[in-house]
């Protein structure tokens, strides 16, 4: 089923206690970073899912979905829509509970195989803009552009950015 509705959504992200997330990046100014760091903030464990790299965040990755050894969640995709299919697959494989794909990313049949697979499925969504939007998190302070603002204040005035996080 696809989740529309705000209180889906709500119930979705309060349910999940592990989260895959498929596109994982080590550059602060990529998207999946930022959202990668909100969701470690929010207590979520998060599995980094990356082929070419080790760790990103303190936390080893895995080269692919199929490759995690425990229970997840929700599998959150930060990859083109084309490439949404087989991680969307592998989700169905491995027996999470939930797709999440992002912004821009769609893939209608992935998305019917997840739903009679009896996977929840949000689609073409965050949940680092999510959770504010729904009261149940902060503005994400790791964004790109926040992080630089920040960092940018914090030269201005001589500290590090650390001491402004």
């Amino acid at each position: 089923m696809t989740i529309t509705t705000d209180s889906g959504i709500t119930e979705m992200l309060q349910t999940t206690k592990t989260i895959a997330l498929v596109g994982a990046s080590p550059n602060p100014d990529r998207p999946s970073h930022a959202v990668m760091r909100y969701l470690m903030d929010r207590g979520y464990k998060i599995i980094p899912v990356n082929p070419t790299e080790p760790e990103i965040l303190g936390l080893k990755t895995v080269a692919s979905v199929k490759d995690i050894t425990e229970s997840v969640d929700m599998v959150d995709v930060f990859r083109n829509s084309e490439a949404a299919g087989p991680v969307i697959d592998d989700a169905i494989a491995v027996g999470a509970k939930y797709v999440w794909t992002q912004l821009g990313v769609f893939n209608d049949p992935a998305v019917a195989r997840a739903e009679a697979a009896g996977l929840q499925v949000v689609v073409d969504k965050c949940p680092a803009i999510e959770m504010p939007r729904l009261g149940i998190g902060p503005e994400n302070p790791h964004k790109p552009e926040r992080r630089r603002a920040r960092e940018a204040a914090a030269a201005a005035a001589g500290m590090d950015e650390a001491a402004t996080a």
